[in-house]
């Protein structure tokens, strides 16, 4: 069975709220889009498409620039780079690089056919951190640790912040895939060394507002949430997950939960229960945070180990209503499935195949899909069954990136090409 496309429109100004997508995974750092849309059955309409090559760097959007990173020959090497594209035409405002590009093989990008792409998980060297987007600053943290600003508009340095030559920085294989968020008005990173691996930063001038604790980073961004009134940001680290104070970097709560080569996806939080995974063996896991006076508490609520069914393997899911829907799988790619999951259980309600390990993010009620190989797919947030509202082949190459959307266009990227679509 066909189905047709819905694509993401503007009505008008008083009917439509357009935002900003200011950093990884949206203006909350989970996923979900807060604007109203409106979707009809025309197909999605690409507004330009351009070549991007390299890694895994989502985009994000703001004042009609959209930024991501990409890897280019520069003075005859091969370089990160920010890259800032104008958003209604897709035509390069300022490119800036960042540091030679040193990986621990990924695997180049040479297929010879989708088919072929589709049945392999190479194709990941390149840059894999998003920026992030602070007035009229852009922030980038690269896979060698270097937290560096540069002029939205010029692209000009602000300031540099570098976890390894100035603060012990201890990298991880396959280097930094972690992007910074940008919470109460400060930045979060890891990747410093003993007494110093969190950091909250101040995105004005690079200043470090506070840093602690002795922990090994992960790939996994961190996530800012609210519960039981107290607003905190939740690092993902090797010995499982730590809740902090913002402001101060107080030590809240924390989970210990395995570690195994990768954890990539990011923490989840519905209410009170906050959701991990990784693959490798690792599985997942929930708790249910309380607090009683000052004294802080995570229940586990289930463990579930193993590759299945549970395992995320660097595809970070969405909730609603208290189910997670997203790409839940290992190494199954081309054809791994969405699923949709009881957050509070672990319980899987169904499971699609079709997708394998891309990227997922919330648009009203509807979960918008990237697959792997560059089909952007619709479905219902919905536990009763699956049910597709549109699906169509946008871009070509490895697709391990998260969509964004902003001013009612999607913003799509691959190992090989850009895409924004409307």
């Amino acid at each position: 069975m066909k189905y047709s496309w819905l694509a993401l429109v503007i009505l008008s100004p008083l009917s439509v709220h357009s935002a900003e997508w200011p950093q990884y995974r949206g203006p909350h750092a989970d996923g979900v889009s807060v604007e109203t849309v409106a979707w009809k059955p025309d197909g999605l309409k690409q507004v330009w498409k351009v070549p991007s090559l390299g890694g895994f760097s989502s985009f994000v959007i703001a004042d009609g620039r959209a930024f991501t990173q990409s890897l280019q020959e520069v003075d005859g090497a091969s370089q990160e780079v920010l890259v800032t594209h104008d958003a209604a035409k897709g035509s390069v405002l300022w490119s800036v690089a960042l540091n030679v590009a040193k990986y621990d093989g990924g695997g180049n990008d040479g297929f010879k056919s989708k088919e072929d792409e589709a049945k392999n998980n190479t194709g990941g060297d390149g840059p894999r951190s998003t920026p992030t987007i602070v007035g009229k600053l852009v922030v980038v943290m690269s896979s060698q640790l270097a937290l560096r600003a540069f002029d939205v508009a010029t692209g000009k340095p602000a300031w540099t912040v570098d976890l390894k030559s100035q603060h012990e920085g201890r990298n991880i294989q396959w280097q930094n895939a972690a992007s910074p968020l940008l919470e109460g008005g400060l930045l979060f990173v890891a990747g410093g060394g003993p007494g110093q691996s969190l950091f909250a930063i101040d995105p004005k001038n690079g200043e470090v507002i506070w840093k602690a604790f002795d922990e090994k980073m992960t790939h996994a961004s961190p996530v800012a949430a609210t519960i039981a009134g107290q607003r905190q940001v939740i690092f993902f680290l090797q010995s499982g997950l730590l809740s902090v104070e913002p402001k101060t970097g107080k030590e809240l709560w924390k989970y210990a939960f395995p570690y195994k080569i990768s954890s990539a996806a990011s923490p989840v939080v519905g209410g009170d229960v906050v959701y991990c995974s990784a693959g490798y063996g690792v599985g997942a896991g929930a708790v249910r945070v309380s607090k009683q006076g000052d004294e802080w508490k995570a229940t586990e609520l289930f463990r579930a180990p193993g590759n299945t069914p549970l395992a995320n393997h660097w595809s970070t899911p969405v909730v609603k209503d208290g189910y997670l829907y997203g790409m839940f799988q290992f190494k199954e790619y081309g054809k791994g499935p969405v699923k949709c999951v009881e957050l509070a259980t672990g319980t899987v309600k169904w499971s699609q195949e079709g997708f394998g390990p891309g990227h997922v993010i919330l648009v009203g009620n509807d979960v918008v899909a990237l697959s792997d190989s560059g089909d952007l797919v619709r479905f219902a947030a919905q536990p009763g069954a699956y049910q597709e509202l549109g699906r169509q082949h946008v871009v070509d190459g490895k697709c391990w990136t998260t969509p964004a959307v902003s001013g009612g266009r999607i913003f799509v990227r691959s190992t090989r090409e850009a895409v924004c679509l409307e």
